[in-house]
């Protein structure tokens, strides 16, 4: 919503390292805005995670303010965002109803939905395929998108979209251990 897809974004030193999972950038890589939406929406790229809000708000604090702006506005009433990527940090929290509001709003966005739903992408920086980290979206028929998350806080989590007999639905779980399952039984 706040930036064009198609901006060159220079990687710095602060995104190329950050913890966790990683699409391997570098410092002073280039990646257009819409290849680092893929690679944290897809590969779960804390790296893009940050390049994506030191270019959109300015700096990972910066990006974090926008984001609660953007969750009072939704009716987000039990989260609180500290930071781009969702790692753990004190005061940094949200409820699967949140995270369902959230998904149910985002889903409205054609573009938002395409990369949701997306099982692969070609870069232009990288000459293999990022696949979905969502096995659900891979192997299931009524799984239209989703978001794997994990941190020693929270846990495994996991966000999908599934469309069944014309009716559309987010399932959000939050320290399951049995996420796939859980969500295939939700579907039903």
């Amino acid at each position: 919503e706040n930036g064009d897809l198609d901006d060159q974004v220079t990687i710095s030193s602060n995104a190329a390292n950050k913890e966790g999972s990683s699409i391997y950038t570098k410092p002073g890589d280039r990646y257009s805005l819409r290849d680092l939406v893929y690679g944290l929406m897809l590969r779960s790229g804390n790296d893009a995670a940050t390049a994506i809000a030191e270019h959109v708000g300015g700096s990972e604090k910066g990006f974090a303010f926008l984001m609660n702006e953007k969750r009072r506005w939704i009716g987000m009433k039990n989260s609180s965002f500290k930071n781009p990527h969702g790692l753990d940090e004190e005061d940094h929290y949200s409820t699967a109803y949140d995270m369902a509001l959230l998904t149910s709003y985002a889903m409205k966005n054609d573009e938002f939905r395409k990369i949701f739903g997306t099982k692969k992408y070609l870069s232009e920086n990288i000459d293999y395929y990022w696949f979905n980290k969502n096995k659900l979206r891979m192997t299931n028929d009524y799984c239209t998108g989703g978001k794997t998350g994990f941190t020693k806080s929270a846990g495994r989590t996991l966000v999908t979209t599934a469309e069944r007999d014309g009716k559309e639905i987010v399932v959000v779980t939050l320290n399951a251990s049995n996420d796939w399952s859980d969500h295939r039984v939700l579907y039903d």
